[in-house]
């Protein structure tokens, strides 16, 4: 190290070495002056990989679908003022759906806020309660030690990976001079970079692991077993999950014999096949077998609000949510046990439990969903290849498999995979902003779950999202050059899902502020941020697009133009094909 290298330097150094060290290895920042010393930590630490971009909501939202892939935080970092405001949604998704999250954000020192300085606002507790640990750090001058910088790394990591995960927030002030001390490298002159023997790197399991998860009373796991037993017609409703809760959702339902209805972001629905998989749980809503008496939730919320609805109306007398965090997950309020957290809930009811035998009340349900299964296939493609939005997502699902991530945007994309995507051999991992279900950053989220995929050949990202979501995050179409992404965008003007609202009947209305078409495309964007294009009109070109889009390596994107009215008109014929093949 220099000797001419400032204090806050060296403190900021140790500070990004200790992240490291627990298991962090991706940043995504913006420009800006006062993060300089943040910017030169990060981008000449050997064991983080930084990308930069140009807006810091978009930034935020790539270190989202970085930590959706992997499980950690990646750091997102920025300069002060508005910059940081900007971060909010990804920090209220993050902290909704449990998303791990580290945000630094550089700041004026005390003596300048509050005096009409240039760029400075009130960054303290800007994010409200949604972060998981908040602080506002000293300036680091000689009065701070490097022990402490480390003690924040460690403090903000175990926050951020906690029960349950979330977003962490620390305000970091800096004096000027932000520059960092001058690289001369060498054989004499070693470049300057991180402090050594903060933490181990690369051997960050033994540093700093994720706490195991809380144990549900035997009490409360007695009494729901018990109340389980009575009741011979359940459903297991799979909301978001993990991976590896998927698999204890399986072992229980193998133990109930009782049908899984899984959601698209159970990480179930797209397979592997399963007879107690009820992949088109959704459709099977308002057709699919009656009497439910016993209801276990486990994860979040699901998509389909038509599926919890129809479940509610049964009344069933025992609904169990097992679910991580502290929120109640049960907006219909028919919940009549709670545990959590998911994973060791679901293993110690299945413990709890006899095995029991199929019954008639599971077959009914493979039997509905064997119909729909052979008959649906056809009935997307009965319009002779025309390209309806149900067809392509079933399409688009299809074409992503096991070591693919499969991210999906909010409004009709994730409700239409939900609905109508076959399960496959080997599914893909589903990524999708559903804490607070917006379409903020969805681009950006893409780029992220890439960047987290890294280059292994044939793994690819593929995102399916509509016109406006991709209007809305359209500069992070920058994240996605040289990545390995496939962005297929359903085109159909306006705001698509506002068409099965009952807003859809005041015309004078709807058209302008709800559907509000653009009138654009999006091949010029494709071509100003270096992106291959091309439009599909029917399935058959879509699937030959996909094809090609796999088959070569960097960005490409397809763009499908729909009718949002003839989108409407066919969601109702499919509904009524189910039903018509169900009575």
């Amino acid at each position: 190290m220099p000797e001419s290298q400032p204090h806050s330097e060296r403190w900021t150094n140790a500070l990004i070495d200790a992240l490291v060290g627990l298991g962090v290895t991706a940043a995504c920042l913006a420009p800006g002056s006062r993060s300089t010393p943040l910017v030169a930590a990060v981008s000449r630490h050997p064991g983080i990989r930084v990308t930069t971009h140009y807006d810091e909501r978009g930034a935020a939202f790539f270190c989202l679908g970085h930590a959706r892939m992997t499980g950690r935080p990646a750091l997102w970092i920025t300069t002060s003022g508005t910059a940081v405001a900007n971060g909010l949604p990804a920090v209220v998704e993050a902290s909704v759906d449990h998303v791990a999250l580290i945000c630094l954000t550089a700041d004026r020192p005390p003596e300048l806020r509050g005096t009409g300085a240039n760029q400075t606002i009130d960054q303290p507790g800007l994010f409200g309660d949604y972060p998981r640990l908040q602080a506002d750090l000293p300036v680091p001058d000689q009065a701070v030690s490097e022990d402490e910088a480390r003690a924040w790394g460690l403090t903000a990591y175990a926050a951020a990976i906690g029960l349950p995960a979330g977003p962490v927030h620390l305000n970091i002030p800096y004096r000027k001079p932000l520059e960092p001390s001058l690289v001369v490298t060498g054989p004499d002159h070693p470049a300057a970079g991180p402090v050594g023997g903060a933490v181990p790197a690369g051997n960050a399991s033994q540093v700093w692991s994720r706490p195991s998860m809380a144990t549900p009373s035997a009490t409360a796991v007695r009494e729901l077993a018990m109340a389980l037993q009575e009741a011979d017609q359940g459903v297991i409703l799979a909301g978001r999950l993990t991976p590896g809760t998927a698999d204890l959702v399986m072992a229980l339902a193998e133990t109930l014999s009782w049908p899984v209805l899984p959601d698209i972001c159970s990480q179930l629905r797209l397979g592997p096949r399963h007879p107690l998989l009820v992949s088109f749980a959704d459709l099977l809503a308002g057709h699919g077998p009656e009497g439910v008496q016993a209801v276990i939730q486990i994860g979040r919320m699901p998509v389909s609000q038509r599926l919890t609805r129809w479940l509610a109306a049964q009344n069933p007398r025992c609904w169990a949510v097992l679910a991580d965090g502290r929120d109640t997950i049960d907006p219909h309020h028919r919940a009549t046990h709670r545990l959590g957290d998911a994973a060791p809930a679901t293993h110690a009811l299945t413990d709890a439990l006899g095995h029991r035998q199929s019954t008639a009340w599971s077959e009914s349900w493979t039997q509905a969903e064997r119909t729909v299964s052979g008959k649906l296939p056809e009935a997307l493609t009965s319009e002779g290849g025309a390209l309806t939005e149900p067809a392509v997502a079933a399409l688009v699902a299809a074409s992503a498999s096991s070591g693919d991530a499969l991210v999906l945007a909010s409004s009709m994309p994730i409700r239409d995979v939900n609905s109508f995507a076959t399960k496959g051999a080997h599914p893909p991992l589903v990524v999708a902003n559903r804490g607070a279900s917006g379409i903020d950053g969805t681009v950006a989220t893409a780029a992220g779950a890439s960047d987290a995929l890294g280059k292994d050949p044939g793994n690819r990202t593929v995102l399916l999202i509509g016109d406006l979501a991709l209007l809305h995050d359209l500069n992070s179409l920058a994240l996605l050059r040289s990545r390995d992404v496939t962005v297929v965008v359903v085109n159909n003007d306006g705001g698509g899902i506002f068409s099965f609202l009952p807003i859809a009947a005041h015309q004078d209305l709807f058209e302008p502020h709800f559907g509000a078409p653009h009138g654009l495309g999006f091949s010029a964007a494709a071509q100003m941020f270096g992106i291959s294009w091309t439009g599909a009109e029917t399935l058959d070109e879509l699937k030959a697009a996909l094809d090609t889009a796999r088959d070569r390596s960097g960005p490409a994107m397809i763009e499908v133009r729909t009718s949002r009215t003839e989108n409407a008109e066919e969601h109702r014929r499919l509904n009524d094909l189910v039903g018509s093949w169900l009575r």
